[in-house]
């Protein structure tokens, strides 16, 4: 039997080779890269599965903090870098270490875990749920009907291309201001930013991007975007292709500016937008908004409840009611063993009576209103799954008749959430 503990120094590299094993990636590591990663080594946050002394299975996690609804943060496990060699799947390994992790979570007193799955059907076995979906756009540039004329923002702003250096500068606090307004935006640490600049490189293929920020009349930076461009000609006509790899604004004027900025660049005749919120306001922003084709939309950020009270007292309601839950934990899918499913971590009955006012959430031995399994509270905690739907699926019981829209009506938001970054 493989086993299953936390990954020493000596170790790291190993470890990494089998993580680049597990996503296919080539099978080497050189130095540099072992180097470039050390940062992310916190012992106890790494675990490995070894046989025989080798390293088959590898899972990160770290420290992050996740907006709720109503701009409050709570302390999150941020779970990443899981992978199984092939020749060790289906032996229970993944099942081992998340139990670990989350256990140590708990303790440590996480109110959520949080990762993006690569593949759907794996994590509701451990009580994560989708919480956040993401639309990808493609804009045709010639069809949005845009003015040719324009030449920047009307409002007194102005557009500025900016290098690496500004953005590690003026990124995170413009990034803290958007990330209190947007539920499901995830915190960014300093090495983030230094990935993400190409001061830090975890990889040989780093290309610089173009970056450029949006600057208030008032002279408050308001909105940044990190863009790439290919080479495309066609015959002797120009045919590019803008790749945003981020945009976030803390204003409508500052995000629709970026976005004529990018469709104004001369050559350019589609832009990809990159992974945007289900609710975005990009296609509006256009004359045309035909023109933004969506190419893609998918589940996004999932979470784990690990404190129901906490997490519950945390985010706000703009509606008055209250609502017994029983959370089911640990036996929700017949498939799942106690290992999958977290072991009851987060289990429970809770009344829950909530107002604009605020919330308090309190274990109860009152009959419940509505059951449900932590996966489900978790796609509903920020707004974004809609109860209604999931006793309509059959993922949600209604214990009392009219529960679930009353339930509905408390939990929803006045937008739906969204995850900007991949981890």
């Amino acid at each position: 039997m493989s086993d299953v503990r936390s990954v020493t120094e000596a170790e790291f590299e190993d470890w990494l080779r089998a993580h680049a094993v597990g996503f296919l990636r080539p099978p080497v590591v050189t130095p540099e890269q072992v180097d470039a990663r050390r940062a992310q080594f916190v012992p106890g946050r790494l675990l490995g599965a070894f046989d025989d002394g080798r390293c088959v299975a590898t899972f990160r996690s770290f420290t992050q903090e996740l907006t709720a609804v109503g701009g409050a943060s709570v302390p999150a496990d941020a779970i990443t870098n899981v992978s199984v060699t092939a020749t060790h799947r289906r032996r229970g390994l993944l099942s081992r270490m998340m139990a670990q992790d989350l256990a140590a979570a708990k303790e440590r007193g996480d109110v959520v875990a949080t990762l993006i799955a690569a593949e759907y059907p794996i994590y509701g076995r451990y009580g994560f749920g989708p919480a956040t979906w993401a639309n990808e756009w493609t804009i045709e540039v010639p069809r949005a009907g845009l003015d040719p004329r324009w030449s920047g923002p009307g409002d007194g702003g102005r557009i500025e291309l900016v290098d690496g250096e500004d953005v590690r500068k003026l990124g995170p606090e413009l990034f803290e201001r958007f990330r209190r307004l947007q539920p499901g935006a995830v915190s960014r640490d300093e090495l983030w930013w230094q990935v993400n600049t190409g001061t830090v490189r975890f990889y040989d293929d780093w290309t610089e991007p173009f970056y450029a920020v949006y600057r208030a009349a008032h002279g408050e930076v308001e909105g940044l975007v990190a863009y790439k461009s290919d080479e495309t000609w066609t015959g002797k006509q120009p045919d590019q292709t803008a790749s945003v790899l981020g945009l976030v604004a803390t204003t409508t004027a500052a995000e629709r500016a970026l976005w004529h900025f990018l469709c104004s660049i001369d050559w350019i005749t589609k832009v990809k937008c990159g992974y945007r919120g289900p609710d975005d306001l990009l296609p509006r922003y256009l004359p045309d908004p035909r023109a933004a084709r969506i190419i893609s939309h998918a589940d996004w950020l999932w979470l784990r409840i690990l404190d129901v009270v906490r997490a519950l007292e945390a985010r706000t309601y703009d509606g008055a009611g209250a609502v017994v839950l029983e959370v089911v934990d640990g036996r929700g899918s017949p498939r799942a063993s106690e290992a999958e499913r977290g072991g009851g971590l987060a289990a429970g009955r809770f009344r829950l009576e909530a107002s604009p006012d605020g919330a308090s959430c309190t274990p109860t031995t009152a009959s419940a209103d509505l059951t449900l399994d932590v996966g489900e509270l978790a796609s509903v905690w920020l707004g974004g799954e809609s109860l209604l739907r999931l006793v309509a699926l059959g993922r949600v019981q209604e214990e009392r008749e009219g529960a679930a829209r009353k339930a509905d009506a408390l939990f929803r938001s006045p937008g739906r959430p969204w995850c900007p970054d991949i981890f």
